[in-house]
């Protein structure tokens, strides 16, 4: 099923514009505005979930935050993801 689109007029600075053309390649500047405003979108949603859940169960602290990032991350190592901000080993 084709997705519905429309056509909107918008207002950004002109340098911001021209780096997105230019980044947009053959799929354009609309669907590379498109896509920046999806990824803002879900940004948006999971900022949403996040103040819900810090809202039942109170916020989560900042060496929480590291631990759980570091077991992230030795997941990541175990499956052979490369870990951002590490160096690639080959």
């Amino acid at each position: 099923m084709a997705e519905t689109v429309g056509k909107y007029s918008i207002t950004m600075p002109r340098e911001i514009a021209e780096a997105a053309r230019s980044r947009g390649g053959a799929a354009g500047l609309s669907a590379y505005v498109a896509a920046a405003v999806a990824r803002q979108i879900e940004r948006d949603a999971l900022d949403e979930l996040i103040e819900a859940a810090e809202a039942e169960h109170g916020q989560v602290g900042e060496e929480e935050v590291r631990a759980l990032r570091d077991q992230l991350h030795e997941a990541r190592r175990a499956q052979g993801v490369p870990v951002p901000g590490e160096a690639d080993a080959a």
